[in-house]
């Protein structure tokens, strides 16, 4: 079992920055691949970026690609995305997930690919 805390959610201005993060306790971090995901009202939870379980591999959407950046930090146990140059269509509920597969660039947009779930962060773009 893996449990998934995320935080550094927040209200930010067009243009602003965030920096989220994820904790993971439980089974070995390193095991799994971790994906970032979000929910914005009214509509379905759709894929941000993926990162390898060592972190030499990244996936983005291409609505993300060259603002965001997801790492990770194995002896932390944390997997984090960098925003930048945030937009109001950023805003959502982020979710960090956990994979314990490999994943192609096409699947690792699959929200059904992924075992654990964290409870989400709110992020709000104000224009």
């Amino acid at each position: 079992q893996v449990q998934l805390v995320e935080s550094g959610g927040g209200l930010v201005q067009a243009g602003g920055s965030l920096r989220l993060s994820c904790t993971a306790s439980g089974r070995t971090f390193s095991s799994y691949g971790m994906g970032w995901f979000r929910q914005a009202p009214g509509k379905e939870r759709e894929f941000v970026a993926r990162v390898s379980r060592i972190g030499g591999v990244t996936y983005y959407a291409d609505s993300v690609k060259g603002r965001f950046t997801i790492s990770r930090d194995n002896a932390k146990n944390t997997v984090y995305l960098q925003m930048n140059s945030l937009e109001p269509e950023d805003a959502a509920v982020y979710y960090c997930a956990a994979d314990a597969r490999t994943a192609s660039p096409y699947e690792a947009r699959a929200t059904s690919r992924y075992e654990y779930w964290g409870q989400g962060t709110q992020v709000t773009v104000s224009s």
